[in-house]
């Protein structure tokens, strides 16, 4: 599927705001709702749209500790990195998990209830034998900047 740049724009909208209405966004990009509708349902069954989700603000519910894990694995065979990768995407606490090039093999952000309930995990994560050889902890203080939104009209050119 060919994008264009209206598909663009939808996708801008709805990635600000899952909940806009199709009349909403189309009123945005400059369509009537029913194409616009018809839009957002090629653009969901091609897999652009992958889902759309509430944004919870965790700090009324708890105060939770987070953490950026670097780990780097003992050995760099593919199955030590596919070990790795299969494990992580079964921890919960682990809310995204990047491998990376150069000083680490992986990026980890983790949640934790507090620092003790942290290390807990990390004993855990060593005591699994998935291969981690160091991992350095460094922990959030204060967030300045969360759930950003991709700036499309920089990254995706199209044609006019």
């Amino acid at each position: 599927m060919k994008l264009d740049s209206i598909d663009l724009k939808i996708l801008d909208v709805l990635q600000r705001d899952g909940r806009a209405t199709k009349t909403h966004v189309g009123e945005l990009v400059g369509l009537s709702p029913s194409p616009c509708h018809e839009r957002i349902k090629r653009l969901e069954a091609a897999g652009y749209i992958r889902g759309y989700h509430a944004d919870i603000d965790i700090e009324r519910l708890a105060h939770p500790q987070l953490i950026l894990v670097e780990i780097v694995l003992k050995n760099h065979d593919t199955a030590d990195f596919e070990r790795f990768r299969k494990y992580i995407k079964t921890v919960p606490d682990v809310l995204e998990c990047y491998q990376t090039s150069g000083a680490m093999d992986f990026i980890l952000k983790v949640v934790a209830a507090d620092i003790e309930a942290y290390q807990a995990l990390m004993d855990r994560l060593l005591e699994a034998n998935i291969g981690i050889g160091r991992f350095t902890s460094c922990v959030v203080t204060k967030p300045v900047k969360q759930n950003g939104t991709y700036p499309l009209d920089r990254l995706v050119s199209t044609p006019e």
